[in-house]
């Protein structure tokens, strides 16, 4: 789907996520929350998801428009190892993401300081494809930015996708994300140099959104 860096509002009011993280009290530096909402569970990536992930996001129609993702199971066990130390010293967040009611990790959600206090961050996801249009997506990402915003207290959230990449860039419109130009010849993919459309979401329009679908106000 869209670019990893290695990863729609409805138009009805959607249901509170059952678990909300207390920016307060979660330190998630130590380990992440297990959120749950609608279709999906996020929670922390264990070294027993290298298979369903491997499975997952190399196949060609995920990986077309990601940076390479690793190309075995022993390299993704490396890669949840990293994810652990950086989420560790609090530059770098990655979600395994799970059907509500099954524990196999079928994606990911990742975001990554940009700056040294995170107020800025960027942002990148990846789902197996059977799991394209159902909604799994929509509910993951609502449970990500907001962890963004309320929990690691991110202000401005960006994401980065190929200009190729209809379903990538149609589902971060579908969100509420702006575009704020296009990154020209910025991603390097297959040996070829694609362009990208710059993405963002800032915490309080994103409040405000929500205040919202909450209302039953159609935006």
């Amino acid at each position: 789907m869209e670019r990893v860096p290695f990863p729609r509002p409805t138009t009805v009011p959607v249901p509170p996520p059952l678990h909300t993280p207390d920016p307060c009290t979660n330190d998630w530096r130590a380990g992440l929350p297990t959120l749950t909402r609608g279709r999906v569970t996020l929670r922390e990536l264990q070294a027993t998801d290298a298979v369903s992930l491997f499975a997952a996001i190399s196949s060609d129609d995920v990986s077309r428009f990601l940076s390479p993702p690793p190309t075995s199971i022993d390299g993704f066990e490396r890669f949840i190892a990293w994810a652990h130390r950086q989420r560790a010293v609090g530059q770098y967040v990655s979600f395994g993401v799970s059907p509500r009611g099954s524990d196999t990790a079928i994606g990911l959600f990742q975001i990554r300081s940009l700056e040294p206090s995170f107020g800025t961050a960027e942002w990148g996801f990846a789902l197996a494809a059977e799991f394209w249009g159902t909604g799994v997506f929509v509910d993951a990402a609502h449970l990500a930015i907001d962890f963004a915003f309320d929990t690691i207290g991110t202000h401005r959230l960006e994401a980065r996708a190929a200009l190729k990449n209809g379903r990538g860039n149609g589902a971060l419109r579908k969100l509420g994300a702006v575009q704020e130009g296009v990154l020209r010849r910025s991603f390097l993919r297959h040996g070829e140099h694609l362009d990208q459309m710059l993405w963002t979401i800032l915490s309080d329009e994103w409040r405000e959104s929500k205040a919202g679908w909450c209302s039953g106000v159609i935006h």
